[in-house]
């Protein structure tokens, strides 16, 4: 009989990782936010869509809410989508209801020369446009090399 020994990781323990990089707190901070806004709801549903290599799409189900109960703001450098739907009074029997009706707030963060260039909804899909411009002041730059004998 063989025994295995090996280990499998099942969670990080993210804290941990602080005593192992100096200057790299703002990486775990980024890395903890992440894994807690993993772990919160799951509504509306979305796709994020490369469109090309600098235009993106985030594509956000919103069924069921009408004109001016939906926002679409940046915070900082963080995309929220806001969806609340006016409250009307309902007399109708449901046997199943099954389509949601509930507020909810979705956030995406944005990476740096991100910017959001429009927002539209069609079938009840939120379709938002992001395109990335980087400065030419930030783009890679070639050093030349010169050699001497």
């Amino acid at each position: 009989m063989t025994t295995s020994n090996t280990l499998h990781l099942r969670s990080a323990d993210i804290p941990q990782f602080y005593k192992f990089g100096v200057g790299f707190d703002t990486i775990v901070d980024e890395l903890l936010r992440i894994s807690q806004q993993q772990n919160q709801q799951t509504y509306p549903p979305y796709n994020v869509i490369r469109d090309t290599e600098d235009k993106f799409t985030i594509e956000v189900a919103v069924a069921g809410f009408t004109e001016g109960e939906i926002d679409v703001t940046i915070e900082r450098s963080t995309l929220v989508i806001r969806g609340e739907q006016t409250r009307q009074e309902d007399t109708r029997e449901y046997l199943h209801k099954g389509i949601s009706a509930r507020d909810f707030t979705r956030s995406f963060t944005l990476a740096e020369h991100v910017e959001v260039v429009g927002a539209e909804v069609t079938n009840g899909i939120l379709s938002i446009k992001l395109f990335r411009k980087v400065p030419e002041s930030a783009k890679p730059k070639a050093i030349a090399i010169t050699y001497t004998r």
